[in-house]
């Protein structure tokens, strides 16, 4: 399910430059970030729905994606944004 536009604002304006930055790497891994929980969650509940776990893994590649652009920029950056999410690496 997508985030309500009040999640999204909260992300933004947590990790985000300016109000209405939506697509810098830090607003971008915290989004999907967030919808990788609650996926993660319903997944818990309902085990054999294959077509969300395939939705969640394409989530959790493109994040990686994300991050590993934003290790090789912003080394820094990258440490202090899985540290404040809570992602594993």
């Amino acid at each position: 399910m997508a985030l309500s536009k009040e999640a999204k604002q909260e992300l933004i304006d947590k990790h985000g430059r300016h109000g209405t930055d939506t697509g810098s790497t830090d607003v971008q891994i915290a989004m999907l970030t967030k919808r990788i929980n609650e996926l993660t969650e319903h997944m818990r509940a309902h085990k054999k729905d294959h077509n969300t776990r395939r939705g969640l893994l394409k989530l959790v590649g493109q994040r990686r994606r994300f991050l590993n652009y934003l290790m090789r920029t912003n080394l820094e950056g990258y440490r202090a944004l899985i540290k404040e999410l809570g992602i594993r690496r």
